[in-house]
């Protein structure tokens, strides 16, 4: 079962699925190999992650749309001309957004004195309607200064660039955490639901970080997509 949910769960999330509708249960029996049990069982789970929705005399459907990028978009290196991370496929709603003392561990990730003013910036990352992800952020100034009341539309780059703030260099730390009950209804998803979780520290040209976040995405609605070559 596990093999086939991998499978179906891939092609979903890739969009594969002409129109969004699956294969009947009979054909995937015959494309797979499986049984007519395992094939409903998977089906099941996939229901049950909310990935697709059955309907008698319907049939299957896909009922999610992921957002897919580049990893390295993700660290905001884009490409000549692009306006922002995501083409503003993205738009944000906010939380909070006040100047506070930089937390002490905080601190310690940016290299500077514990209490120093900083601006914290928290808000759910939205696709269409349904949220994807959230994040909460520590900004030092001099940016600080520039996004505290810069309209937040999009990403998080399309801020940074509006507000006029040069980034060169970003760190990511990936995890996974289950998600609490604050966060889960959040994002609209069930509590206890895995959630994959980024540190991500941006520095300017000088190398000095300047931007803390700490970010939880929906790995059901956001995919990250990292290639590399072997060099000969």
């Amino acid at each position: 079962m596990r093999r086939l949910r991998d499978l179906l769960r891939s092609a979903i999330l890739r969009g594969t699925f002409p129109g969004g509708v699956l294969p009947t249960e009979a054909e995937l029996m015959a494309s797979y190999g499986a049984t007519r049990a395992t094939v409903r069982e998977t089906l099941a789970v996939l229901r049950r992650e909310g990935l697709i929705d059955r309907r008698p005399g319907v049939g299957t459907h896909v009922v999610v749309k992921a957002v897919m990028t580049q990893l390295v978009e993700a660290h905001g290196v884009e490409p000549p001309g692009q306006e922002s991370l995501l083409n503003r496929r993205l738009r944000a709603r906010e939380l909070d957004r006040s100047m506070i003392p930089l937390p002490h561990l905080a601190a310690d990730r940016l290299g500077v004195p514990a209490g120093v003013p900083c601006l914290r910036l928290e808000y759910v990352s939205l696709f269409g309607d349904e949220p994807h992800g959230m994040a909460t952020n520590y900004v030092l100034n001099p940016e600080a200064g520039r996004m505290r009341d810069q309209p937040f539309v999009h990403d998080w780059y399309a801020l940074l660039n509006e507000a006029g703030v040069g980034y060169e260099q970003s760190e990511f730390v990936c995890g996974c955490a289950p998600a609490d009950a604050a966060t889960a209804a959040l994002l609209g998803i069930a509590e206890g639901s895995p959630l994959i979780t980024i540190e991500q520290v941006i520095s300017d040209a000088s190398g000095r970080p300047f931007n803390l976040a700490y970010i939880h995405v929906r790995g059901d609605r956001f995919l990250f997509v990292s290639s590399a070559a072997r060099r000969h």
